[in-house]
């Protein structure tokens, strides 16, 4: 009697009902598992002291002498490379106008065992470019060719669209307040022959805004392209040409530009980049946005930038900026805390053990860098690494913390007992989301993926993803109301309600903010709604032509008038149209995820799926009337009924999810 049961196709999808429960359940337990604090999806970020810096504090500190820091970097920078799988790196440190250190780790080239030389080894230090950029935009402000609170649109041969009743300006793009979302289409490109004009680049890749000018900070590579392309308006010059003449040519930076590809002199210089020390060095890297960090230099070149800025523009007889205008440039310009590191005018404020720094850190795929200037002792740090490596710690990060250990140690008062820490920790705690995001495109999904996790501890503390370099989350205390600081550390979380009464923090990077998710947009509603969609779409399919097999082999064939046969077979259709929408855009995002250029060549598949799209709603329509037809069929045994309505309701979550998260939307400009 049982047998028989099992052979029906009634029984069958019966059973499919059943597992797919039990998968369901399975679903949540893992999901349970994945809330626990773990690496974040984007790097950890650099750690720094809160804007209102307090005055170092007396101890024993070692002087900061050629003799002393080689040795310090000489013990640490070779064990370093090693284990973090680095080919190579370039240090120059810079003190009173005078270089006292510059020198090269590892190699600039593997297999031919090049040594990373400082003065004719050529690093790509990334976004450090926009310093350029940012300094060029302020010549031309001293000069009263630029306004800085003047609508961008005046200086512009195009319009950036009206939104929230603001005009942008130099201001906000200064200090990342534009309200651009981010864009990645063509930041990188594969090759020269791909590479389109400044002009080009600006006027087709206008991100959508999705804050007002001036409120939250979210960090824009292509605003800062679009400063670039200003300066190139108004000074009359390529914009490459006017950066050579106005801070290359007067700092004696021989051996830096932003040309792409290299000039011949140049390119043999050029080091070789890899994503590990072990693997295959990769092709140089074109970036189309280049005022925003296509810069080839050296690390000796980089000094002298260094000192002038530290000595208010001046650099030998050369001034590139007046001594009020170099003042004014690394000031402070915005804060979204002000509890907190701010904006100066490009530069971002990293204050840290007692002393006011300013600085900037680049990225392209293979290189990373960081410049530091610590103005209160005249001094600056440059960094910069060949590799990625293999991504568990970040090596420049924790190479400037011992520097500054080292030769500037301080130590912070305890925390003192907060009278609500646990309430405080309780109301923090949820999912939070980078105001540096993409909203209008596909790639919004990995806002989804990207959310990060506060989890609340019974003694008041805070547990965040970020881990330390022991590989350990990182756990915070509150030190003021919802003012908290690394537990034996010196990192800094802010958290602060916005207009809107919702939660936001700031770590000790400036230029974005975190900000707490909804129910609707929480990542693991959203998980657990795709795994049960898919799960019931996929054994409906699975268990398809097992069920035939079964029928066949005892002899039971369904008993369907054509009509059910016909809708029978559209239900199955329908869950394959989703299996290949969700997994083909599995297979792109893959895509994009494998290099920054590679993202460019996704729009046909964009408009592919986003045409299955429809046809899956379509397909849900068609579901929902096959379980309204299952519940008004008599004698329909009950399982089926179930089994009907819950793939429909399945498939209406993978339609929902599908449109909240733009997999359906057509927008090629990403």
């Amino acid at each position: 009697m049982i047998s028989n049961q099992i052979l029906s196709d009634r029984h069958a999808r019966g059973y499919l009902t059943i597992l797919t429960g039990l998968l369901f359940l399975v679903a949540l337990v893992c999901i349970g598992m994945w809330a626990q604090p773990s690496r974040p999806a984007s790097p950890p970020v650099k750690p720094s002291a809160p804007a209102a810096v307090a005055p170092a504090q007396p101890g024993t500190n070692h002087e900061l002498t050629v003799i002393d820091l080689e040795a310090f970097l000489d013990g640490l920078m070779p064990a370093q490379l090693e284990r973090e799988d680095v080919a190579g790196a370039v240090i120059a440190v810079v003190k009173d106008g005078q270089v006292i250190f510059a020198k090269g780790y590892g190699y600039s080239d593997m297999a031919k065992r090049t040594p990373a030389t400082p003065d004719s080894t050529l690093f790509r230090p990334g976004s450090t470019s926009k310093l350029f950029t940012w300094t060029s935009v302020m010549q031309l402000v001293e000069q009263g060719k630029l306004d800085l609170n003047r609508d961008v649109n005046d200086y512009l041969d195009f319009k950036i669209p009206p939104a929230f009743g603001k005009p942008i300006t130099l201001r906000n793009i200064m200090t990342h307040t534009a309200g651009f979302e981010e864009v990645v289409k063509d930041l990188f490109v594969a090759d020269a022959e791909h590479m389109g004009s400044l002009e080009y680049y600006v006027k087709n890749h206008i991100p959508e805004r999705i804050f007002p000018p001036g409120t939250v900070p979210a960090y824009s590579n292509y605003a800062t392209a679009l400063a670039g392309y200003i300066v190139q308006r108004v000074s009359g010059k390529p914009f490459e040409q006017y950066v050579a003449e106005n801070i290359f040519t007067p700092l004696d930076m021989k051996r830096t530009t932003f040309i792409q590809p290299l000039p011949g002199d140049l390119k043999p210089m050029m080091s070789k980049g890899y994503d590990r020390a072990s693997s295959d060095p990769k092709p140089f890297e074109f970036v189309e946005a280049f005022p925003a960090g296509s810069v080839s230099t050296t690390a000796r070149d980089m000094c002298n930038f260094m000192i002038a800025h530290l000595q208010n523009g001046r650099f030998g007889s050369a001034q590139i900026l007046r001594p009020e205008t170099a003042a004014l440039m690394h000031s402070r310009l915005f804060g979204s805390d002000d509890r907190m590191n701010g904006m100066a005018h490009g530069f971002y404020e990293e204050s840290k053990n007692g002393h006011h720094i300013i600085g900037h850190a680049g990225d392209t795929e293979l290189f990373h860098t960081d410049l530091h200037l610590i103005l209160d002792s005249n001094v600056g740090f440059f960094v910069s690494y060949n590799s990625a490596g293999k991504g568990e710690l970040r090596p420049r990060e924790i190479l400037f913390e011992k520097f500054l250990d080292r030769y500037f140690p301080y130590t912070e008062p305890p925390a003192g007992k907060i009278e609500h820490a646990q309430a405080d920790a309780a109301s923090v705690a949820g999912l939070y989301l980078t105001s540096r995001r993409i909203e209008s495109s596909f790639l919004k999904l990995l806002s989804l993926v990207g959310q990060e996790k506060i989890s609340a501890n019974s003694d008041g503390t805070i547990t965040t993803p970020l881990k330390g370099p022991n590989g350990q989350p990182l756990k915070f205390e509150e030190i003021s109301p919802l003012l908290y600081r690394e537990v034996h550390g010196r990192a800094h979380m802010g958290f602060k309600k916005d207009e809107n009464g919702r939660m936001q923090f700031q770590m000790d990077f400036p230029f974005f903010i975190f900000q707490k998710v909804g129910f609707w947009e929480n990542k693991y509603f959203n998980y657990t709604l795709a795994i049960f969609g898919l799960t019931m779409v996929v054994l409906t399919v699975v268990l398809w032509p097992v069920g035939a097999l079964i029928r066949k082999h005892y002899g039971r064939p369904l008993d369907l008038s054509p009509l059910e046969r016909k809708l029978r077979l559209g239900v199955r259709l329908v869950c394959i149209l989703f299996i290949c929408f969700f997994g083909g855009w599995l297979a792109v995002l893959a895509t994009a995820m494998s290099s920054l250029s590679a993202i460019n060549k996704l729009a046909p598949w964009i408009i592919c799926f986003g045409i299955l799209g429809v046809l899956c709603a379509f397909g849900a329509v068609l579901l929902c009337a096959n379980a309204f037809r299952s519940w008004k069929t008599p004698n329909r045994w009950l399982w089926i009924k179930l089994h009907d309505t819950a793939l429909a309701l399945a498939c209406l979550g993978l339609v929902w999810f599908a449109i909240t998260w733009n997999l359906m939307n057509f927008n090629i400009h990403y």
